[in-house]
């Protein structure tokens, strides 16, 4: 017997119902695009070629809901993204995972290339006159904020974040797998402590679905949308059953002699 001759299956794939065998196995699909997402973020160009970026891919119902409803929260503190960000926690509890992307020296270890991106003047000190140095390094162990990002950042290590979140999404596209980057899940993922050790975070929800999720969506979207739907729809079919108090076998409708 050959070493691969027990090599053999057969795997039915499809997305509904939700987290049915079919679905979770082409969610695995959509976890092996979505570490390949990530690959192609790491080998993004970066500033002086330094790593600074780590990865997070959540999954699961779980996760994906704790997530939404910290979107949810965030949707209440600013009436600018209120609705946005209420619809946007629907996008996440429809997607197959979250890829959060992190920056790791944005806040600590600027550039110091004197470019003037952060809108200061050409030599970093609008960086490092509002951080506590000593040293001639950064002192990052006080972490209050009284906004949700504490800066400021180097814009340079920003814009090498943007590269990577570029790279995963090319990838994607490469893929065939819908992505779409939402300012929402970056807060509330950095919120809840996704690439903890990043000072600013970038998240990417993902699907393989006959639908793409995060487009064309509705007015109310987190009141009209698919699950809502199929939850109304249950209750409008269930409750017309149990005010029925006849015997199913008495009351269906006889064909006449005639018929």
């Amino acid at each position: 017997m050959g070493k691969h001759d027990d090599f053999r299956g057969r795997e039915h794939i499809h997305e509904y119902p939700p987290y049915s065998p079919q679905d979770l196995r082409r969610r695995e699909g959509s976890l092996l695009a979505a570490r390949l997402m990530v690959n192609a973020a790491l080998t993004a160009p970066f500033a002086g070629g330094v790593c600074q970026v780590e990865a997070e891919i959540v999954y699961g119902p779980d996760e994906q809901e704790e997530l939404a409803r910290k979107i949810e929260e965030l949707a209440y503190t600013n009436r600018a993204w209120e609705e946005m960000f209420k619809y946007e926690a629907v996008m996440v509890r429809e997607s197959d995972a979250v890829i959060f992307l992190g920056n790791l020296l944005a806040g600590e270890f600027a550039l110091d290339a004197g470019c003037g991106m952060c809108g200061g003047r050409p030599d970093c000190s609008y960086f490092y006159e509002k951080k506590n140095t000593k040293y001639g390094l950064v002192d990052v162990t006080d972490r209050r904020s009284d906004t949700l990002i504490k800066g400021p950042l180097c814009s340079a290590r920003v814009s090498d974040l943007g590269f990577a979140a570029g790279s995963a999404l090319w990838m994607a596209s490469q893929l065939l797998v819908d992505a779409r980057p939402l300012i929402s899940v970056s807060l509330a993922g950095q919120q809840l402590g996704y690439c903890r050790r990043s000072f600013v975070v970038a998240g990417i929800c993902i699907a393989t679905l006959a639908k793409n999720p995060f487009v064309d969506i509705n007015p109310d979207y987190h009141l009209i949308n698919m699950t809502k739907v199929l939850e109304n729809t249950r209750k409008q079919y269930v409750t017309p059953r149990t005010v029925t108090t006849f015997d199913y076998r008495k009351w269906i409708p006889r064909k006449s002699e005639e018929e």
